[in-house]
């Protein structure tokens, strides 16, 4: 089976997985909860699987790599990263709330990967460049920092528009997310900023070189430090950690689409 005809079939569960939280959430139903978390569960093993097909597929062309390297790819995988890092934290986070958030996101992503005009069918060999032991762990890393912080935006908004909403009344649950989600993206973003300089290090002979895609990296990289600089030694909390993390998100859009529709540099998408 083709991937791109799974990927199209994870769309919608995600979408169905979204539908049902609402549900749950609107009309108080416990069935709607778990059927949204058995549609999340199931999805992300579509889609898993979706991902391990197109790799396959690789091989079978002589072409042989992970599906990392071109924008379709990086939508598929990162739409993949939200749904796992929620799964991750919806043990300890029993929100129905922000599994709309991730699954809504995920189903968004997606929709875009296949209206967006990518050729999907189009697996193309590396460019010199790509060809390294770096590209799994510093695209991995880094887009699963960006699936935290998705996270850490929907938690964001819902502490902002908490006092308007009865519903969102939780203010100190949707505030400790937000931390820890930035939290642990930062980690996950310092790592794929340290691997993405090894990288270019090998494959152009410097650490770091200011291309866009660098740069943007860098800000976004020190407006999330400022975030937790602000929040462990200030003792910020609410609306102003809430701001900034929106901010870092708007940061992190305009680092990975920014850089290729609007910037050109060494790390456009094909």
């Amino acid at each position: 089976m083709n991937d791109t005809y799974i990927v199209s079939i994870v769309t919608f569960i995600y979408f169905f997985a979204a539908f049902f939280y609402l549900i749950s959430l609107v009309f108080r139903k416990r069935f709607a909860d778990g059927a949204a978390s058995a549609l999340l569960f199931s999805g992300i093993s579509v889609h898993t699987i979706a991902i391990i097909v197109r790799w396959v597929r690789s091989y079978q062309l002589g072409i042989g790599h992970a599906p990392l390297s071109n924008f379709y790819e990086s939508l598929v995988f990162f739409s993949w990263a939200i749904i796992f890092v929620y799964l991750i934290i919806m043990r300890r986070y029993k929100s129905g709330l922000i599994g709309i958030v991730a699954s809504f996101f995920a189903f968004i992503i997606l929709a875009y990967a296949s209206l967006s005009g990518q050729v999907a069918d189009h697996i193309q060999p590396l460019v010199p460049a790509l060809q390294s032991n770096w590209l799994i762990s510093h695209v991995v890393s880094s887009f699963l920092a960006y699936a935290c912080f998705a996270i850490s935006f929907g938690a964001s908004i819902f502490y902002l528009i908490s006092p308007r909403v009865s519903v969102l009344a939780d203010r100190k649950l949707w505030d400790e997310i937000t931390y820890k989600m930035v939290s642990m993206g930062f980690v996950l973003l310092t790592l794929g900023i340290i691997t993405g300089a090894a990288w270019a290090d090998r494959a152009w002979g410097r650490y770091w070189g200011w291309d866009p895609k660098e740069t943007w990296s860098l800000i976004t990289w020190l407006i999330y430090g400022a975030f937790l600089h602000a929040r462990l030694v200030a003792g910020w909390k609410g609306v102003k950690m809430s701001i900034i993390s929106i901010l870092g998100f708007l940061a992190v859009i305009f680092t990975y689409l920014g850089v290729n529709y609007i910037l050109s540099g060494l790390h456009s998408y094909l």
